[in-house]
């Protein structure tokens, strides 16, 4: 089955604060800025800048499972929040993208919009001629796959998988480089 992003999510423009943020280690609001979304497609909770403010609207809220998609820059592809932030937002140029129907699992739909397939359509829906952005109505337009769920969570697996051999043969790579660099230190060294 094939359905456009909006039948199945709802897509929020991310708060806009009028001036630039300061981190207060007390805040009572997290905010989630394009520095905390990783390479790996998650939202790093770890540092999160906190500001002190009145409660937002609940429709500017973040909870777990929820995608935050980078609508600018030369990356258009979004991460999901596996952590629970507590109160928290996310802060303009991003978008929450919030699951809204039972027939697809947020790791799925994270795995989908950062694939090729997605990545193209969401590239020709692009405006701007030095910094390229995507409008919330574009991202909603995106048409998703969505098989069984059973079948959405073997992919969501299998892509967990294949992104730990990644890493894991980046890290071997790395060694063996290393390795091979010490030993020809000590032939030059004539050892």
């Amino acid at each position: 089955m094939k359905v456009e992003l909006n039948k199945i999510a709802s897509v929020q423009m991310g708060y806009s604060f009028r001036a630039r943020l300061y981190s207060m280690n007390s805040g009572a609001v997290a905010v989630i800025q394009m520095k905390d979304l990783t390479d790996q497609n998650r939202v790093n909770c770890s540092a999160l800048v906190r500001v002190d403010m009145d409660k937002p609207k609940e429709h500017h809220l973040v909870k777990s499972g929820d995608l935050i998609f980078r609508s600018r820059g030369l990356s258009t592809t979004s991460a999901i929040l596996l952590d629970d932030p507590g109160i928290a937002l996310v802060s303009a140029p991003l978008l929450r993208i919030r699951v809204s129907v039972n027939i697809i699992l947020p790791e799925y739909l994270n795995w989908f919009i950062n694939q090729p397939p997605a990545q193209a359509f969401l590239a020709s829906r692009a405006k701007g001629t030095s910094q390229k952005m995507i409008s919330k109505e574009e991202i909603e337009k995106l048409e998703i796959f969505v098989p069984p769920i059973e079948r959405q969570k073997a992919i969501v697996e299998m892509a967990s998988l294949a992104e730990k051999e990644q890493q894991l043969m980046k890290m071997l790579g790395e060694k063996r480089y290393k390795y091979i660099s010490t030993h020809l230190i000590r032939l030059a060294q004539g050892a």
